[in-house]
């Protein structure tokens, strides 16, 4: 018990920062390309009960902790209109990269913070530096994974305004109109994850790519240690 409590006390805050530095940063390049919307409405906080999501943000992760899947989760979408961007299709492009972006930018601090914390825990053994490198870990890994799911070039995924942006106008138009198929498609992954966790389905999709990644943050880590 001791140690699912400590489980959840350092997976809630790690999601809780990435998701919600995840959607800020995506309305704070909306707005500085025109779209004033997410200001408008308060979503520009990094208050978290302003972006929580109640299956996203708890319900989903909380069912994934308790039935030992991948834990993952989502906040209500920075709402953004994309025909007061200055230039839409630039603009999509980038509010849709802004977030994984942001992600990626987390978990470099997030290893400069682990390489002093071991480089502490090293010289000065204590069950409190063994806890802060293991919950700056998992914020690395939870950052990681939440870019690198987010840029799959699924609807509604950041990935497919990436995509969407890059194609042909004609294919473009063709892409857009299969986002329902891409909602119901991530709606199969969760259930997938949440009711079939063996499948490995997100382990499998973003796996490989997490892993390098985690490698290089990890050697970030290791040089600020001074390993």
């Amino acid at each position: 018990m001791t140690e699912t409590i400590l489980l959840a006390l350092i997976l809630v805050p790690c999601l809780v920062i990435a998701i919600v530095f995840h959607e800020v940063a995506h309305g704070w390049t909306a707005l500085a390309l025109g779209d004033p919307t997410a200001k408008a409405l308060g979503r520009l906080s990094f208050n978290p009960i302003r972006h929580v999501d109640p299956v996203g943000t708890i319900v989903v992760p909380g069912a994934m902790l308790l039935l030992g899947g991948p834990v993952f989760g989502w906040a209500k979408p920075v709402p953004v209109i994309k025909e007061r961007l200055n230039n839409p299709r630039f603009g999509m492009m980038a509010v849709g990269a802004a977030g994984p972006a942001m992600n990626f930018f987390l978990a470099a601090i997030g290893a400069v913070a682990l390489g002093m914390f071991a480089a502490f825990a090293s010289a000065e053994p204590s069950q409190m530096a063994e806890v802060a490198v293991r919950a700056m870990t998992t914020f690395i890994l939870i950052n990681i994974f939440l870019a690198l799911f987010n840029l799959l070039p699924i609807p509604p995924f950041d990935g497919s305004h990436i995509v969407e942006g890059l194609l042909p106008p004609k294919a473009a138009r063709l892409y857009e109109k299969a986002r329902p198929a891409g909602m119901l498609l991530f709606f199969a992954i969760v259930a997938l994850s949440w009711f079939a966790p063996d499948l490995g389905v997100i382990e499998n999709l973003v796996g490989p790519p997490v892993g390098w990644a985690m490698d290089r943050y990890l050697d970030l880590a290791r040089l600020v240690a001074g390993e």
